[in-house]
């Protein structure tokens, strides 16, 4: 697992051992950030379910101007730690230790809105449509902003949740990359890859 490209370009990052996470693969992360482009580029980056903080960090790497990484597990918490200081994006990132649902509910209260969300949790198991209604409730989904989440294939995403709407899939094996924007966005990009 490395980085792809940006300030951090090839440094490897370190992934929690032990633990029954699955990183975004290369493959996958290099397709994500294809479609996203230019829009990564000084953007508040979102990155929930975080784990070893490899999504995040290539997004710190390409230009975004501040990450927060969600995660609960203390190994992976601490991983995310050591890739920044691998990384040297310390002070372009804030780490919240916290469940995802109560971390978007802090979020909320705050008023926070990000450019770029990331969701990954883990697979099959429910987690997406619970993640999109706070997202969609507080309004965490800046205007023009997207959402990816990356699921199995099985998964079953909705199409829209409250203003959110989907508007493209990919597909890479069993894993599923589903993007999102806010109904009203004149942005969305279908045939850019």
């Amino acid at each position: 697992m490395r980085v792809i490209t940006g300030r951090a370009k090839g440094r490897q990052l370190k992934a929690p051992k032990g633990m029954n996470t699955r990183p975004t693969s290369d493959r996958v992360k290099e397709a994500l950030f294809n479609v996203l482009g230019g829009k990564v580029e000084n953007a508040r980056f979102l990155d929930l379910f975080a784990g070893s903080g490899n999504v995040g960090i290539e997004a710190l790497s390409r230009g975004a101007i501040e990450v927060f990484f969600v995660e609960n597990n203390l190994k992976a918490l601490k991983v995310i730690k050591e890739n920044l200081e691998l990384t040297g994006f310390q002070r372009q990132s804030q780490i919240i230790s916290n469940d995802v649902i109560k971390a978007l509910d802090a979020l909320g209260r705050q008023q926070a809105q990000f450019d770029l969300v990331f969701v990954d949790p883990p697979y099959l198991k429910g987690y997406e449509q619970g993640v999109l209604d706070k997202i969609n409730h507080y309004r965490l989904l800046a205007e023009g902003g997207i959402l990816v989440i990356e699921s199995s294939k099985r998964d079953q995403l909705p199409d829209e949740v409250g203003e959110i709407e989907h508007y493209r899939s990919q597909h890479y094996g069993d894993t599923c990359l589903s993007y999102y924007q806010i109904k009203s966005s004149n942005e969305i990009t279908e045939g850019e890859d």
